[in-house]
């Protein structure tokens, strides 16, 4: 749990701090004038206008390449704080980090308005008399009296900022305070046992509430709240006391008509406008995302010189989360998905604990949660740093559906169109291949493909992994259909193929081959910037890593 941080210690207050992974945090670093991560593996440029990349050594893994991922401007920063009080250390036993750290400083006090932006976009977009309740996560009991580390719930991160458990937020368009906070009040017994708790005050002064009280007086507060309200934004079913005291509410409302209060005449999901307004990445968003790419580049190179006969997956894991929490990440955005052999035909393996052996191939789906934004990268290794035959003939088949992807995307088409490009290279390298045997078109019909790529090739990213967004629209016509793609949508490119070790009717040499390659990218205006473009996926560089070449 996160230690207090007092207004007077030269630390920004925990208020302005995410916990995540038992001493996370979000930061503000990021966004504001945040080079993108351009430098690549073995020194190449940068394009114009942009800062270098940092390199980095990477001594303690074992690296002997200097891995240049990171931008300047952040390289060694600490979770969010500077760099000058992390570990209570000076400023100068981080000799990398230096102008970072005063630049990180400087950036705190810019970080509230960008949620106080989100929170006036969102009020315009509910109209007048309108309010809306948005409830905060809550602790998670893990087992007996431990709990999992707190997440926050995105949608009320991404409007509030608030990193502090069993919060409510009020946003309201009629008179009084548009943005009333419900939090747990401060309590020294309490917070010596769990942590530094902002309090009503802190609510107020750090988060910039209108309004503040604690958690307790929700309820009996509501009927203030929402008397004279013709529309109500809540999302039912994540708290059943508000959900009741609502209908409640509502119910009273109505025997008092006489006086001529009226109930409010709808109750409509705020999931609806936050989720349309997640789907679009800001510059400030993009930055955060820039460098969740950088970090999980240098987190991959680190796992990938580990792929050596004899290790262990747990090992591979274990160096890509070293290098997530030392960037100043929160930790792995999702589970880590390292699996070696025929483990790699397994979508969603995360057991992590088989030994790698020569000739095989171990997938690694991995990616950190920066600042709250996700990276979701995969790339495949040969384990030992060649590429067996076989194995080296279905990986380009691989890599060439990838780029039909990456080739389709643009403005204007739509993700069924970009899984249909990888999808009809896919089949044609099945045939190649001896997996498959027909006509392409009758093959993608029949879905004759489905055994060896059962999965879709993209997803939106953002806050979460699997980021929320509507992947259909109405058309012209208005008709349900795949929505175009816009500038500022972030989605990943995962083509695939998985051969088990039981199929019947794969050639021998192919079974127990799994590949995938994913990267993660945004539609800009004149088509898509590839944020984890410097994460190699060509053979010879691929094979370069894993031998520190």
């Amino acid at each position: 749990m996160r230690a207090k941080h007092e207004h007077d210690s030269g630390i920004p207050p925990s208020g302005w701090n995410r916990g995540g992974f038992g001493t996370g945090s979000r930061s503000g670093v990021g966004l504001e004038e945040v080079p993108h991560p351009v430098a690549s593996v073995g020194g190449a440029g940068a394009p114009a206008g942009r800062a270098l990349g940092f390199p980095l050594r990477c001594r303690a893994l074992g690296l002997k390449r200097r891995v240049s991922c990171l931008p300047h401007e952040l390289a060694g920063r600490s979770r969010g704080r500077p760099l000058a009080r992390a570990g209570g250390q000076p400023a100068d036993a981080f000799p990398r980090a230096g102008r970072a750290a005063a630049a990180t400083a400087r950036r705190w006090d810019r970080l509230p308005r960008v949620f106080a932006e989100r929170r006036e976009r969102l009020l315009e977009k509910m109209g007048p008399d309108a309010v809306a309740i948005f409830v905060g996560a809550r602790l998670a009991v893990r087992s007996a009296d431990t709990e999992y580390p707190f997440r926050q719930d995105s949608d009320f991160w991404y409007l509030t900022g608030f990193d502090h458990p069993d919060a409510v937020a009020v946003l309201s368009t009629r008179e009084g305070p548009r943005f009333t906070l419900f939090v747990q009040p401060r309590d020294r017994a309490a917070e010596t046992w769990t942590g530094y708790r902002p309090g009503v005050e802190g609510a107020v002064a750090d988060y910039g509430a209108d309004a503040a009280h604690p958690r307790a007086e929700l309820l009996g507060k509501l009927p203030e709240l929402l008397r004279g309200a013709s529309r109500i934004y809540h999302t039912l079913g994540r708290d059943g006391e508000i959900d009741r005291r609502l209908v409640s509410l509502q119910q009273e409302i109505r025997r008092q008509s006489r006086g001529g209060v009226l109930p409010a005449n709808e109750l409509v999901d705020p999931q609806l406008l936050v989720h349309e307004m997640r789907l679009f990445k800001s510059e400030d968003e993009l930055a955060l995302m820039r460098q969740a790419a950088a970090i999980s580049c240098e987190a991959h190179h680190a796992a990938a010189r580990l792929a050596m006969p004899g290790r262990w997956e747990y090992e591979l894991e274990a160096a890509l989360g070293h290098v997530f929490r030392a960037r100043g990440g929160a930790g792995p955005a999702y589970g880590s998905i390292v699996g070696s052999g025929r483990n790699a035909t397994i979508l969603h393996y995360i057991r992590n604990d088989q030994q790698l052996a020569p000739g095989q191939l171990v997938l690694i789906d991995a990616g950190v949660e920066y600042d709250g934004y996700a990276s979701d990268v995969t790339r495949t290794y040969p384990v030992g740093g060649r590429f067996e035959p076989a194995a080296r003939d279905a990986y380009e088949v691989v890599l060439a559906a990838q780029q039909a992807a990456l080739d389709a995307s643009r403005p204007g088409t739509t993700l069924p169109e970009v899984h249909q490009a990888a999808l009809r290279r896919l089949c044609e390298g099945m045939v190649s291949l001896g997996l498959l045997e027909g006509e392409i078109d009758g093959l993608i019909e029949s879905e004759a493909y489905r055994p060896y790529y059962m999965h879709g090739t993209s997803h939106w990213l953002g806050l979460d992994v699997h980021d929320v967004g509507a992947y259909v629209a109405r058309n012209g016509e208005g008709k349900p259909a795949p929505r175009p793609l816009a500038p500022g949508m972030v989605y990943t490119i995962e083509p695939g193929l998985y051969v088990s070790p039981d199929d019947p009717n794969a050639p021998e040499a192919f079974k127990g081959i799994g590949i995938r390659i994913e990267d993660d990218v945004v539609v800009t205006p004149d088509g898509i910037e590839n944020l984890t473009r410097e994460i190699p996926k060509q053979i010879d560089e691929i094979e370069a890593w894993v031998r520190g070449d």
